[in-house]
């Protein structure tokens, strides 16, 4: 009965009129203190600017909540009491739980965070940036290259292009007992590679509301960039086009090369895209975008009509993360859809196997719709 009555204490707040009569323990009082600070919102201040008040109270939040719940009281501080300078003080970060959408704000803040706090601000990053990076090359490469490789293997390579690996496997039947040998009746490689084998560009709109797709997308354009069959590049665009494939070596100065916010200008960033293809029909175009143009959109319904049909191969990611499909111009992507561009939603986990279909010119929209992505027809 007592954890009945503790549990309705909690969610209703301690008003004299909440009806329970009963009384915290010190613990629970401090724990009720934390919410109230973020959650009553008749309560007068609140944690206020003042930077003691709202680090201690990162500190408590950690003491007491799980990781999930402090990352979820961390956006709603943001949100609710709008909380930025708690961004832009060392102290504050050095106590952040950091996770994608801490540094979407940390990536808008960019330009405005003291420079006393920018290194602690790339250690946050770094944090985020090193754990996805765990999580992800390792599937992606695997995925990736897996198709690659299937696509590339030969059966009459010369000797110092044989896969011996695959070649012994597929030999085994022909094992000599009397001379302890395999005999490689078929021998199996994957020819010399001068050149990569298929270009990806990926291309991505840097609006404030498309911020942990931009960060998804820097990680995956890292772990490309590591693999030698595939030349990838990556642009970002608002009204202005920026180039930052030389920063690929290194994701975290990526990211803090993206400006989040500001208006968007599709047209503009296919113009550049277009540029840059040298092989049409080996490249996959990766456009990550909610599709509302602040430029011509005529122009942006050519330029994706001029790629197509050179044979260059383009997907639309309404979003690239896990919070699903933000708004989006539907007549844009229902455009797009017609010119044969398989227009969706794509969660990180299921990029890499994304980007494998596409690189072994699978059917995407099929691909999408098997994995229960919703396309736009």
């Amino acid at each position: 009965m007592d954890q009945h009555l503790r549990k309705w204490r909690m969610i209703l707040g301690g008003d004299q009129n909440d009806g329970t009569g009963y009384t915290l323990q010190e613990t629970d009082q401090q724990i009720d203190k934390t919410l109230e600070a973020l959650y009553d919102s008749e309560r007068k201040g609140g944690l206020g600017p003042s930077s003691p008040n709202v680090s201690r109270w990162l500190g408590d939040i950690r003491t007491y909540f799980p990781n999930t719940v402090v990352k979820v009281m961390q956006q709603d501080a943001l949100k609710r009491l709008n909380l930025t300078s708690m961004l832009l003080e060392k102290e504050m970060l050095e106590n952040v739980e950091p996770d994608v959408h801490l540094v979407a704000t940390l990536m808008s803040l960019s330009r405005v965070i003291p420079s006393k706090t920018k290194d602690t601000a790339r250690q946050v990053v770094r944090r985020v940036v090193e754990d996805l990076m765990r999580k992800l090359s390792q599937p992606t490469q695997q995925a990736i290259m897996g198709s690659l490789n299937r696509s590339t293997r030969n059966r009459r390579p010369r000797h110092n292009e044989i896969n011996w690996h695959v070649t012994i496997q597929k030999n085994l039947k022909h094992y000599q007992p009397e001379y302890k040998t395999i005999i490689p009746e078929v021998r199996i490689g994957y020819g010399k590679r001068r050149r990569s084998l298929k270009d990806v560009v990926l291309c991505i709109d840097q609006s404030g509301s498309m911020g942990t797709s931009v960060i998804y997308s820097g990680i995956f354009g890292a772990v490309m960039a590591s693999l030698p069959a595939i030349q990838t590049k990556m642009v970002v665009f608002d009204t202005n086009v920026v180039d930052l494939t030389e920063e690929l070596a290194d994701p975290v100065e990526l990211l803090f090369g993206v400006q989040l916010g500001g208006g968007t200008d599709i047209n503009l960033a296919l113009t550049y895209c277009q540029q840059i293809v040298q092989r049409p029909s080996d490249t996959v175009l990766v456009l990550i975008t909610d599709l509302y143009e602040g430029g011509s959109n005529a122009g942006m319904r050519k330029r994706a009509q001029q790629l197509t049909e050179a044979g260059v191969q383009i997907i639309v990611l309404l979003a690239l993360n896990d919070d699903g499909a933000p708004g989006y111009d539907h007549d844009n992507a229902a455009y797009m859809a017609s010119l044969g561009i398989p227009v969706f939603a794509c969660t990180p986990d299921k990029f890499p196997d994304l980007m494998a279909a596409a690189l072994s010119k699978q059917d995407i929209a099929l691909w999408a719709a098997k994995e229960d992505l919703v396309t736009k027809k």
